[in-house]
């Protein structure tokens, strides 16, 4: 059987191509082998702005974010252009979110060879990893603060993720230990 055929497939929204999930059953052992993404809203006085995520799952470390006051095409890019500064993943896992199946994001992917995974309609429990993430930040940081804008949006965020949660915050997937520990103790 080839590899992987076992998955359900579905249609993009480019309509040329039937994804897949891709790491239902994949055991995840080395760093850079995964990569998942997700985005979420954030409260400001009044209005809402949005925050996309990109872990690699790992070490569950984030591997870059952007926060923006639009659901735009820039919100995701700029992450995953942000990571392949330094490392490039062997696979993508995302959910059916536009961002995450336009035309450029995908060609993105595909120039650096990265296989794309994607979680089914109506079944997030298929991007577990991202949605654990995007509860974390929201228990831990987002929903326990009221921000003024979107620049202390930013600080706070950007505050938790290299401070708290990559170096103070142990996780049970990694033996209770910080991502930043966690790579650390592999690399050695």
């Amino acid at each position: 059987m080839p590899r992987h055929q076992h998955c359900t497939e579905y249609w993009s929204l480019q309509g040329k191509k039937a994804w897949r999930n891709l790491i239902e059953n994949l055991e995840v052992s080395r760093e850079d082998q995964v990569w998942v993404a997700d985005m979420t809203y954030v409260h400001l006085k009044g209005r809402f702005i949005y925050l996309a995520v990109l872990m690699d799952v790992f070490a569950r470390v984030i591997k870059a974010w952007q926060l923006g006051p639009h659901l735009s095409q820039s919100l995701t890019l700029k992450p995953l252009e942000e990571a392949f500064c330094h490392s490039v993943c062997e696979i993508h896992h995302s959910d059916q979110g536009v961002q995450y199946l336009s035309k450029t994001y995908v060609a993105m992917l595909q120039a650096h060879g990265v296989e794309i995974s994607v979680a089914r309609r109506g079944r997030p429990w298929e991007n577990g990893y991202a949605e654990r993430l995007i509860r974390t930040l929201k228990e831990e940081e987002v929903d326990i603060n009221d921000y003024q804008n979107i620049t202390e949006a930013r600080d706070r965020i950007g505050h938790f993720i290299t401070q708290v949660y990559h170096q103070k915050r142990p996780h049970s997937a990694l033996g209770y230990l910080t991502p930043m520990e966690f790579q650390q103790q592999t690399l050695s």
